[in-house]
């Protein structure tokens, strides 16, 4: 029997929260992420939302959890503020508050000099074009062109007190 045979009202919405509540015991989802998942599966998006309204009730699924966790988690990947926004705008979160997280992990900036040298190591006497592979590179991984001017100001300044 397929999900979308389900033809009794009840069975469907006990056959869409065990999705969800299997989904989530994974790992955390945003409510768009499965309200996808479960329109990929053939089922209305009308009566997913109110399973998943009621397992938000129950904090089954929260969005402000997912956003924090998902942060942490790119944060860690050497990601920047510009492209987590991005990404959690996909995923239907719209307010995040990505600076506290970042905060913790040392602020943004912080943060750029470890991906620059995890990349790149402590090498600072470049050419221009260089610098400027490196400054797409931080780009690409989300960091602001203020953040990546400052990264590249540290990276002067110590080049200069070597």
């Amino acid at each position: 029997m397929t999900d979308e045979s389900i033809a009794n009202p009840l069975e469907r919405r006990q056959r869409i929260e065990a999705i969800c509540v299997r989904l989530l015991a994974r790992r955390e989802h945003s409510r768009r992420e499965l309200l996808d998942k479960l329109a990929m599966r053939g089922f209305e998006r009308d009566e997913v939302a109110a399973v998943i309204d009621d397992l938000s009730r129950q904090n089954w699924q929260n969005d402000a959890r997912y956003a924090e966790c998902y942060i942490r988690e790119r944060i860690a990947k050497g990601y920047g503020p510009l492209r987590i926004a991005y990404e959690l705008q996909q995923r239907g979160i719209a307010d995040a508050d990505l600076d506290a997280q970042a905060e913790e992990q040392g602020g943004w900036l912080n943060l750029a000099l470890d991906v620059y040298a995890g990349k790149y190591g402590d090498e600072t006497s470049l050419p221009p074009n260089e610098w400027a592979k490196r400054s797409r590179f931080l780009q690409q991984r989300g960091f602001s062109g203020e953040t990546i001017k400052r990264v590249f100001v540290v990276l002067k300044i110590k080049m200069r007190s070597s």
